[in-house]
């Protein structure tokens, strides 16, 4: 039987086209994701609190008991709504009161929205120059939001090109001497959550997540070395409580060094975010698989002609289950730390489990560019023979964060 390559991995295993239509895919959706209003310039908003002290810039938010200001002098400040005793601010914002579902239109155009003061511990909102304020006691408001948010987050469904985030990453090697060796990988992580705010509760997420490591290494009366590996992934995870979600999810392997063709799996199932605060995120999931897999031949292609041999066809069609654990860490000067683990039996050929493992490191540098190091290894029970049960790589690049 003659080997036929499938069009799918001709198409996107060559490293400088894959890594070409990621940037592609990446400038796109950025160019599409920046709000234009966000630079617009905002008045400044003042902030007296109950030891006399005073400070000027803007009123970021407030959630629960907990009050954001970023001050001009002093960054950052977060405080109790105890500590305050006035606000006094032309912005627009909204005031969000305790128990209700944010999800639900009709009531959310009824918050009180417009310019904003606090004294005595009341919000006091004036949605026009001339119109009627309205009071929320300091107790009483679950959240105060920028109006700007209030309408991208909140109020309105956001069109696909709003709220992405993300990153790309490019690493290369080029060695030319008695031996000639060209290698490249490249990732592009791309995330879109809704609301786009972490201190409120999710609606939905959408991720997309693309990596490729190509390289090959040649020298004079020696085989030619090659490695070629990518995986392309999507997720989308709709929420039913604030830690709760049910997701669907597909992915796309290949990898040379593991006899893979190509692997196409199609699942389902649930998660559940078991930690969640300002500095990581910790998420379990579970699904039930359709995954779809077609191998070469470790000894290359057959001869024209050649009769099959079903017992040495290593095809597979195989329903399972993932169980995947994240974990995300924001480590002190803004490091950032990331693994993720899954494991994926099949319940149909026990024999033909798998699993991956994964984790990196981001090391701010300048700016928006960082240096990120990552260690992934998968593991394949069932490759053809020739070839090895896992595949460990290890990068280093240059990675670039979407604003």
């Amino acid at each position: 039987m003659v080997h036929k390559r499938n069009p799918f991995t001709a198409t996107f295993c060559t490293a400088p086209k894959a890594l070409a239509l990621a940037l592609c895919l990446l400038a796109g959706i950025s160019l599409y994701a920046q709000d234009p209003k966000s630079d617009a310039k905002q008045d400044k908003d003042i902030i007296i609190f109950t030891n006399g002290e005073k400070l000027i810039g803007r009123l970021e938010r407030s959630a629960g008991a907990k009050v954001v200001f970023k001050s001009d002098i002093a960054g950052e400040v977060t405080v109790d709504w105890s500590k305050v005793k006035e606000i006094h601010s032309s912005n627009k914002f909204a005031v969000i009161p305790k128990n209700v579902k944010l999800d639900r239109k009709e009531e959310a155009s009824q918050f009180p929205r417009g310019t904003l003061s606090v004294a005595n511990q009341q919000i006091q909102v004036t949605p026009e120059p001339g119109g009627t304020p309205q009071t929320v006691a300091v107790g009483n408001s679950a959240y105060v939001v920028s109006e700007p948010t209030f309408q991208n987050d909140i109020l309105n469904n956001p069109n696909f090109f709003h709220g992405w985030a993300g990153a790309i990453t490019a690493g290369a090697t080029l060695v030319e001497a008695t031996q000639k060796n060209q290698a490249f990988s490249g990732a592009v992580t791309l995330l879109r959550s809704i609301p786009s705010v972490t201190w409120l509760n999710p609606r939905n997420r959408t991720s997309l997540n693309f990596s490729t490591s190509y390289g090959k290494l040649t020298q004079p009366n020696t085989p030619t070395v090659k490695t070629d590996i990518y995986h392309l992934d999507t997720e989308r995870d709709e929420y039913f409580s604030p830690r709760f979600y049910a997701f669907g999810a597909a992915a796309f392997d290949h990898n040379f060094s593991q006899g893979l063709d190509l692997q196409q799996t199609y699942g389902g199932g649930i998660g559940w975010t078991l930690i969640k605060d300002d500095n990581q995120q910790f998420d379990l999931k579970a699904s039930v698989n359709y995954a779809s897999q077609q191998f070469q031949d470790a000894s290359g292609e057959q001869n024209p002609g050649e009769i099959p041999n079903p017992e040495q066809d290593q095809n597979q069609n195989l329903l399972g289950s993932t169980f995947t654990e994240t974990y995300n860490r924001k480590l002190p000067r803004n490091i950032l730390f990331n693994e993720q683990i899954s494991i994926s039996p099949a319940w149909n050929n026990l024999n033909a489990y798998s699993g991956a493992g994964a984790a990196n490191l981001s090391l701010p540098v300048y700016k928006r560019f960082n240096i990120t190091l990552g260690a992934m290894d998968t593991f394949l029970n069932n490759p053809p023979p020739g070839f090895r049960k896992n595949s460990f790589q290890f990068t280093s690049g240059i990675t670039y964060t979407m604003p």
